[in-house]
Parts: structure tokens; C-alpha cells; sequence
């Protein structure tokens, strides 16, 4: 068999052992130390605009914590973008509130500001004025920023930004996980960079960073003993994993251009192909390709074209099934225009890893052509 081609496997850049052996070395194997500080003042210089970054175990952690930072309870609503990951809506119910999943536009492939702005009339119209808005940086393209947090502010509704797959993405010259009131990062271990598990939650003062740790680490009250006066969470960063962060900082940026390049590769391989199309950058966008995706004809077509290319032992995989469709969202209310199901019916997407090589991306380019050959 061939070896295999993965869709975005870890690419370590050999700086992270130095951080490591640090904390070794030192004894800081805890949730705290060196690396966590220096891990999130790295990510702090690298978004500017004068954020605070607090290092955390998970992307979903900090989803979990900016909706508790917000108020976000029992019997409240929050608006989520069903085009994405589970982990962007799963900790709404956390809260015993209730998500309302907002349909995409074909732009970005992001929320729909129109259906945004008919999703919040008609929860307000039914009492229930949403609590906040979670909107998704899908596959590192940014989303319609400007017209999203246009329609947030009319109504006064805090945007948390998920930026799981976008840091090194900007939005008109600024980076991505600063343009929300509150932004989130994933260090998952096939993101852009990666902790092997992780995230961070990125806030606009150090007071709500403070929080956040606060929350994070059991909300342990100042005190001589243990004194807890609220709910606490075993949500921060190890100084360990915080080490792996500070080398793969290190390469953010070659990470970036590498995925880019890897977009353009199939772009300028597949541009003939008038079964395949891409999703281009607006104007004022840069996204960081964190996974190369495309669009085929039919899900006839995307379909047997992954299965062709599990044949050749590469993994490809199928746009995120948006969130009203998923069994255990099925109950909720959503407000549709049909783009994310035709996305999830004909995108596919390929293996962009920063760490392929050439050969491989031949491999791939040649397994797609003999399937259109074929098909």
C-alpha cells in the first residue's frame, strides 16, 4: 500500500524540544510556569491591537468561558453559525441555553448577515432577545466582519469570534481572534499551529484575562486555603504542552505561507477542470488555507472522488455537515437560505498540510485527474 497522505497532520518545526526539556529541567510540569506566560505573550505580540491572550486546554474551553464571561444561562438563546465544528455550538448547551443556527453565504461560506439580522428579529419578536453570536472563521477565510459586527451592534449583541481555524488569517490588515469581543483560538493537532491539544481565549483588557484564569483554574478565591465562592474549571494550558506553543510559534508564519501555496498548487492544477471550483478571496481577505477546499457538481461527483482517493490512501474529507443538520441539534431553530447544505453536499476537502512535499502533492493531483479520466 502507499504510504498514507494525511488531510492536516502535526509539523513540528524541532524548536519545541528546547521549551520542553526547560520544563523538565525546571520542574515545571504544572499549569503554570515559564511557557504559559511566554506562550501567550508570543501569541500577544503576534495579534497586536493590544489583546490579552489567556492559554487554555482547548478551543471549546474557551468558547465555554467567553459564554460564561457574558452571562449566558439557562432558557438564553445564543445564535450560532451551523456551517462548522461541533465544538462552536456544543458549549452553548453547557450552558443550558439554547443555540439558533444561522445559515451561511457564498462569499466567505460564513454566517449570513441577512439571515443574521431575520434571525434576531424573530427571536426578539418571540421574547427572547439572543444573549450573544458565534461566528466561525471557516477554514481560515475570514467572514464578513464589518457587516456582522454591524448588525451585532444594532441590536447590542456581544460577537464571540471563533478563530479555531484562522490565526495568521487578517480581515482587512487585522488579525484574526482580535475583531470580536471575544475571539478563540484552537492549537488542536491539525490546526495551523499546534500544542497537540489546546486553545486560548483572546480578550480586550487584562481584567477580563484575569477573569478567565480565574475561571480557569478552579476559581480558587485568595486565601490561605482552598475557598471557592463560584463554579470553577480545570481549563488552563500546561506549562509542558505552553513549550510545544512557543516552538511552533516560532514557524507560524512559514506554516501559513506553505497552506497557501498548497491552495495554489490545486488552483493552478485544477483551473481547466470545470467540475471543480474554489472559493477565492474577497477583496481586504487573507486567509491562512488552513484546509484547501473544493467544490464539485454533484455530491454524486464529491463522493466517488473521495472514495477514489481513499483508494490511493489519501484522506480527504467532506465540508463540515452543518449544525442543523446534526441529530443532536435537530430541535433547535434555524434560519436557512440553502447554502450550507449545498456546501456540505459537494465540497470536499483535500489534504493541505504545511509538511507535504511535492511528491505528494503530485500524488494527489494525479489520483483527482485519473478519477475524472475514469468517472
Amino acid at each position: 500500500m502507499k504510504p498514507k497522505i494525511w488531510l492536516s497532520s502535526p509539523h513540528m518545526s524541532g524548536n519545541e524540544l528546547s521549551y520542553i526539556n526547560e520544563a523538565f529541567e525546571t520542574n515545571w510540569v504544572a499549569p503554570l510556569g515559564p511557557n504559559v506566560n511566554g506562550f501567550e505573550s508570543d501569541l500577544e505580540s503576534y495579534l497586536k491591537d493590544n489583546r490579552h491572550v489567556a492559554a487554555l486546554a482547548s478551543g471549546t474551553s474557551a468558547l465555554h468561558l467567553s459564554l460564561i464571561m457574558l452571562g449566558v444561562g439557562n432558557e438564553d438563546e445564543v445564535i450560532c453559525q451551523s456551517k462548522t465544528f461541533s465544538a462552536s455550538a456544543n458549549p452553548i448547551v453547557y450552558q443550558g441555553a439554547s443555540p439558533v443556527f444561522v445559515d451561511s453565504e457564498r462569499d466567505t461560506w460564513n454566517m449570513c448577515p441577512e439571515q443574521l439580522e431575520i434571525a434576531i428579529k424573530d427571536r426578539i419578536s418571540k421574547g427572547v432577545k439572543p444573549k450573544a453570536i458565534i461566528a466561525v472563521h471557516l477554514y481560515g477565510m475570514p467572514y464578513k466582519v464589518d457587516q456582522i459586527n454591524e448588525v451585532a451592534l444594532k441590536y447590542s449583541i456581544p460577537v464571540v469570534e471563533d478563530s479555531a481555524e484562522s490565526l495568521g488569517s487578517l480581515y482587512k490588515g487585522k488579525n484574526c481572534g482580535t475583531l470580536g469581543d471575544f475571539s478563540i483560538l484552537s492549537f488542536n493537532g491539525n490546526k495551523i499551529i499546534t500544542t497537540s491539544g489546546g486553545g486560548a481565549l483572546v480578550t480586550k483588557s487584562k481584567t477580563l484575562k484575569q477573569q478567565a484564569v480565574f475561571l480557569a483554574t478552579q476559581a480558587r478565591d485568595d486565601a490561605p486555603h482552598y475557598l471557592h465562592s463560584q463554579i470553577g474549571y480545570n481549563y488552563r494550558m500546561s506549562n509542558i504542552v505552553a513549550g510545544i506553543g512557543r516552538g511552533q510559534m516560532t514557524i507560524l508564519d512559514s506554516h501559513v505561507a506553505k497552506r497557501r501555496s498548497n491552495h495554489q498548487f490545486y488552483f493552478d492544477a485544477f483551473k481547466k477542470n470545470n467540475k471543480i471550483t474554489f472559493l477565492q478571496e474577497p477583496e481586504g481577505y487573507f486567509s491562512n488555507r488552513w484546509l484547501s477546499c473544493i467544490l464539485l457538481d454533484s455530491k454524486e461527483t464529491r463522493e466517488g472522488l473521495r472514495l477514489a482517493l481513499e483508494k490511493e490512501n489519501i484522506e480527504s474529507r467532506p465540508l463540515w455537515k452543518p449544525m442543523h443538520q446534526q441529530p443532536v441539534f435537530e430541535k433547535y431553530p434555524s434560519y436557512l437560505n440553502g447554502v450550507s447544505d449545498e456546501l456540505f453536499e459537494k465540497g470536499l476537502c483535500l489534504p493541505s498540510g504545511s509538511n507535504l512535499t511535492d511528491n505528494e502533492l503530485g500524488r494527489i493531483v494525479s489520483a483527482i485527474n485519473s478519477y475524472f479520466v475514469t468517472c
